[in-house]
């Protein structure tokens, strides 16, 4: 399933100095997971800056900022890039810390492997099946995102890999190459924050709905007294008038 195109649609800013006498932004936090070596960090830097930076050195898990405008939506944008190094067991026992912490952070999540590493594919399952563990109501979205589409070359795992994946764990799918096609790396971007605005709008007409007090039920036998008196009233008028 592929997420509808949306880039041009899009703007970015840097977060300004808040002010009183303007509307706050919505907040959006996405974490953006995957094995080493998958192209987390050139994604996010693709989709903030539009440029393509090929190497990074090893994050320790950075989180970017932007002022974002999606079809005149301002949101206030929060990224979170996490290490490579982390694994996460099939039996969920091994997860470090950080990571948790991250996934209970985040509202919306990319999942990132690599066309040509199928063992970054691998680490899809586990990674969705611990969102799933830390947000258990299942309504966070995820998409799973196969990087590097054009090394073809070396291609490790098929499209049809992908697709299965998503279709039996309920996401979204999408192979792109970050390198060489910004709007499909954006389109994901502003799918995702839609997805997690949406939450926020169904979550916020919950919360008014909480706040409105119920109204009390009438008492049964007062109103059967009440109308039972304007019954009387109305035989009786007859002959008052006689």
């Amino acid at each position: 399933m592929r997420p509808p195109t949306m880039s041009g649609h899009c703007l970015l800013a840097p977060i300004p100095e808040s002010s009183s006498d303007c509307l706050l932004p919505k907040d959006i936090k996405l974490a953006v997971l995957g094995a080493g070596r998958v192209g987390k960090s050139a994604m996010i830097v693709r989709f903030l800056t539009k440029r393509f930076i090929g190497d990074y050195e090893p994050n320790t898990g950075k989180l970017y900022s932007r002022l974002v405008y999606i079809e005149g939506d301002q949101l206030s944008l929060q990224i979170q890039d996490t290490p490579g190094g982390i694994q996460v067991q099939d039996n969920l026992t091994q997860v470090v810390d950080s990571l948790s912490k991250c996934v209970q952070w985040a509202e919306g999540f990319l999942l990132v492997y690599s066309i040509t590493d199928y063992d970054s594919y691998q680490s899809i399952r586990p990674l969705y099946h611990h969102i799933r563990k830390v947000h258990p109501d299942s309504r966070a979205p995820v998409i799973i995102v196969g990087n590097k589409g054009d090394l073809l070359h070396a291609r490790q795992v098929q499209t049809h890999d992908g697709i299965q994946l998503a279709n039996e764990l309920g996401s979204l799918f999408l192979e792109i190459s970050t390198s060489e096609n910004y709007e499909d790396v954006c389109d994901v971007f502003q799918h995702l924050c839609k997805e997690v605005s949406k939450l926020h709008s169904l979550s916020g007409e919950r919360r008014r709905a909480s706040i409105i007090p119920r109204p009390r039920s009438p008492n049964m036998q007062d109103l059967k007294r009440r109308f039972k008196q304007a019954l009387s009233s109305k035989v009786k008028s007859p002959s008052a008038l006689g």
